[in-house]
């Protein structure tokens, strides 16, 4: 009998037998998921890795990229139990591993994506999120990526029902996200966090590209800045938004050619929530200029604005609701008290520090962050000189902590939209914490949301362009899908399966990530997801703050 025969006559008998499958010494395929970037010498390393098949008594290795030597091996433990399609799920903790190299998994004849440890392994990623402020630059600020746009913002006002046939100028400042409108509120909120974060570790911050002798950080603050001078008109209002919902059923366009050009109304409003929150901006502002800076003239402008807005604290209402419907804020008394303690920072009056204390009790902890939840914000400022408010931070790290042990990736928070800027919002909590507290209980729940949103997660993906092997790519963003790129973009981040179903997407590409969704975790990789795959502002803001701080000094 020939080779050839001999092979059919196994498989028949193999056939024959019931229960017999062929198996010819082939492993499971497995799915290894970890920080794409990479991780400092003395991090928290871990890895998640997804089966079908049980994988208790065999090892993966971590391999040294350059020289291809095996330098670390680990057993596999118990499985962690089901996660969607896969029955099985392990997490592989390599924390000792505090050699500098570049490294991979190797699993029998399978490969992961390479990664590094160094300290220096998040250098310069703040810089390349900060890019992205660059593109959404609007009016004449010399924006990246596109030509001059809109140049004649605002055509009309809305005062309520009431439309008013008067142009303003409210050119410049940055487009929120994907879309060409702008917001005050988020405005005011990502230049307070460009601000803030400067002011937090100006050698971290104090980044100059470019060469001018100002840092990039406070350079694209400063048109966050000029746009917000603007928005205040006077009589009490603020100009609380450019442009209205038509500009989402115009079709995409780049910015300069945008057929709504020359018909985008203003809309007016005030709130004691925008109140807190440009207040905060300016004093902050005034107390940089002035210490840092040295541009006094500057300075007193931004103060005297600060104070002449906060003043108008009791004659608004709480929440400003003009506008179309968007960033609304639920509180006002986090945004409240951070402008009353910038304020008394910046100016050493009481009866600021009277205001700050009364309304960041009654903010108290907000157990989130986003654009409108800051509270930790304020909190941290008071607890400089007033220790016990640490404890309000505190409080909102426990309970991410204890979330994160609730779910094989360790999120500290139930995933929503803008998941992936609430994760970061934990870690820049911890940062917070650290620095008053010196206490570092917290760092692996940080890491643990840092790591998920640089692909420690179901779909192996890094939500921050070029970062990593495999990211985000096709954004909710017109320019990047024009230009094929978005530097500096940063994804929204996972949803609810059955609330992302509810809104009918039709999409544009077939989901390469369909075996790893969950009712739970779902995202898309496609320009039509708005919920789970737009870039914004305001996660960009947060974003850099928290790796420019997991940065080393330069």
């Amino acid at each position: 009998m020939t080779t050839n025969y001999k092979f059919v006559f196994f498989l028949l008998l193999l056939i024959a037998i019931p229960g017999c499958s062929l198996n010819i010494g082939a492993e499971p395929e497995i799915y290894i998921r970890f920080n794409q970037v990479g991780f400092k010498l003395n991090d928290y390393k871990t890895a998640v890795v997804l089966s079908n098949s049980g994988l208790e008594g065999k090892s993966i290795s971590i391999i040294n990229s350059k020289n291809g030597k095996s330098i670390f091996t680990k057993s596999f433990g118990k499985n962690l139990g089901a996660y969607g399609n896969f029955p099985f799920s392990y997490s592989i903790d390599f924390s000792e591993l505090k050699q500098s190299g570049d490294y991979h998994f190797e699993y029998s004849r399978q490969k992961s994506f390479p990664f590094r440890i160094d300290d220096n392994v998040f250098n310069g990623l703040a810089d390349s999120l900060l890019t992205f402020f660059h593109v959404q630059r609007c009016g004449y600020t010399d924006p990246f990526f596109h030509k001059i746009c809109h140049i004649a913002d605002a055509t009309s006002i809305i005062d309520g029902k009431k439309v008013i046939n008067k142009s303003i100028d409210v050119t410049g400042g940055w487009h929120d996200a994907g879309d060409y409108v702008k917001f005050l509120n988020t405005s005011a909120f990502a230049t307070y966090m460009l601000l803030f974060s400067y002011d937090f570790d100006p050698v971290k911050f104090g980044f100059d590209n470019n060469k001018n002798g100002v840092p990039d950080i406070l350079e694209e603050a400063k048109i966050g800045l000029d746009w917000m001078m603007r928005c205040n008109i006077g009589d009490g209002k603020f100009i609380t938004q450019v442009q209205d919902l038509r500009d989402h059923d115009v079709g995409w366009r780049m910015p300069e050619d945008d057929k709504l050009g020359f018909d985008r109304p203003a809309f007016l409003g005030m709130g004691k929530n925008l109140i807190g929150i440009y207040s905060a901006t300016f004093a902050l502002a005034a107390r940089i200029w002035r210490d840092k800076v040295l541009y006094p003239e500057f300075s007193r402008k931004c103060l005297s604005t600060a104070e002449q807005i906060y003043s108008l604290k009791n004659k608004s209402v709480d929440i400003d609701s003009s506008g179309t419907g968007h960033y609304i804020d639920e509180k006002y008394e986090g945004k409240l008290a951070l402008g009353a303690a910038e304020l008394y920072l910046t100016t050493s009056r009481s009866n600021y520090l009277s205001d700050a204390v009364a309304l960041a009790d009654s903010a108290n902890s907000d157990y989130w962050w986003s654009w409108g939840n800051i509270n930790s914000l304020a909190h941290y400022r008071l607890a400089k000189f007033i220790p016990r408010f640490s404890g309000y931070i505190k409080n909102n790290l426990e309970d991410f902590n204890k979330r994160k042990d609730q779910n094989l990736f360790g999120k500290g928070t139930d995933v929503s939209w803008g998941t992936n800027v609430t994760l970061l919002g934990v870690a820049l909590q911890n940062f917070l914490y650290k620095k008053l507290t010196n206490d570092t209980k917290f760092d692996s729940v940080a890491v643990l949301q840092r790591d998920f949103v640089l692909g420690r997660n179901s779909w192996g993906v890094s939500f921050i362009y070029n970062a990593g092997r495999n990211f985000t790519k096709y954004f909710h963003h017109q320019i990047s899908d024009i230009k094929g790129k978005l530097p500096g973009g940063f994804a929204a981040g996972p949803g609810k399966k059955e609330f992302i179903d509810s809104l009918k997407l039709v999409y544009d590409k077939p989901d390469k990530y369909s075996k790893f969704q969950t009712n739970d975790d779902y995202y898309r990789d496609d320009k039509v997801d708005y919920i789970t795959n737009e870039p914004t502002i305001t996660g960009n803001a947060t974003a850099i703050f928290v790796f420019g701080n997991f940065s080393e000094k330069r």
